[in-house]
């Protein structure tokens, strides 16, 4: 299963809308001919190697997938920054941090610091491991912030795609944080770009048995359905023309955290669609949409 599959029921197909893919054809004969990994790590190979610095494949679990890349800007500022991890998308099934290294460059040069984190995947696992793979990897942001030059006061948890569905289910349901005595109190905010944070029912059969383990009870893989009074604070990004992850999960996600009183940033991009949301941060794309800019105001306004 890939992200180019639909996921969320009555969608479909969602190829890229692109300024140039002249680089990646070259490389790639064409996005169609590449996984979505490797789509990613074409972009970042344009990616300027300056003014910031990377560690790589640092552990925050005892397992071979529990890593994750540290990005920091260089120079680092005067003042501890804010710090956010990152959890990349793929449908609990693909995806590997490597691809991201237009996301790190993008967002230190905002001056922040960016954790962007590996972890278990379907097949090998199915829910609710690489959500509890989530919070031990928050765990460690929080409690090693300040080696990077970071503040663990002001911490934060993103993703895409399947990845913002864990970013926003270990931000509402405390339940994980707990098992690594913490609780969502820990965070300043969750940013979700074109999550699935309300999708029953499931229509296909592997995502079905990724969330096989709920037992029944599907409502504990809902984002959605864990929105309380002191959730954090949330910015959620979606594409008008997102037909992998329709935009209603945003719109209804942010409309029941309205009701609770919590603070939420709603961003409907039009004309874009499911992995541009993502790719907006890329030096080939970006400033098609605000997304950078939506990002770093959210962040500093907390």
């Amino acid at each position: 299963m890939s992200i180019w599959r639909t996921t969320i029921a009555g969608a479909g197909p969602d190829p890229m809308r692109f300024k140039s893919i002249f680089l990646p054809a070259l490389l790639c004969s064409g996005l169609s001919a590449c996984s979505t990994t490797t789509q990613l790590e074409i972009f970042s190979l344009q990616v300027t190697r300056s003014g910031y610095d990377i560690t790589r494949d640092v552990a925050y679990g005892p397992l071979p997938e529990q890593r994750l890349d540290v990005y920091r800007p260089d120079p680092e500022g005067d003042h501890p920054a804010p710090i956010l991890l990152f959890l990349h998308g793929g449908t609990w099934t693909d995806g590997d941090k490597a691809g991201y290294r237009f996301l790190g460059q993008a967002l230190t040069s905002r001056g922040f610091i960016v954790l962007i984190a590996d972890f278990r995947q379907y097949p090998a696992v199915k829910f609710p491991i690489f959500l509890e793979d989530a919070a031990k990897a928050l765990a460690f942001a929080h409690a090693h912030a300040a080696e990077f030059g970071g503040d663990p006061a002001n911490l934060f948890v993103m993703g895409h795609s399947s990845g913002a569905h864990m970013a926003a289910m270990v931000a509402l349901d405390g339940r994980y944080l707990a098992k690594e005595g913490l609780s969502p109190a820990i965070l300043k905010g969750a940013i979700g770009l074109a999550g699935p944070y309300d999708f029953l029912p499931f229509t296909e059969d592997d995502v079905k048995d990724i969330f096989s383990p709920a037992n029944g009870d599907l409502a504990q893989t809902q984002p959605i359905n864990f929105v309380a009074a002191g959730a954090p604070a949330f910015l959620l990004l979606h594409g008008a023309d997102d037909h992998t992850v329709r935009p209603t999960n945003t719109q209804h996600l942010a409309a029941r955290l309205t009701r609770v009183g919590a603070v939420v940033d709603e961003h409907i991009y039009p004309d874009m669609q499911h992995l541009g949301v993502v790719l907006d941060l890329a030096p080939l794309f970006r400033g098609r949409a605000p997304v950078l800019d939506d990002i770093d105001q959210f962040v500093r306004a907390r």
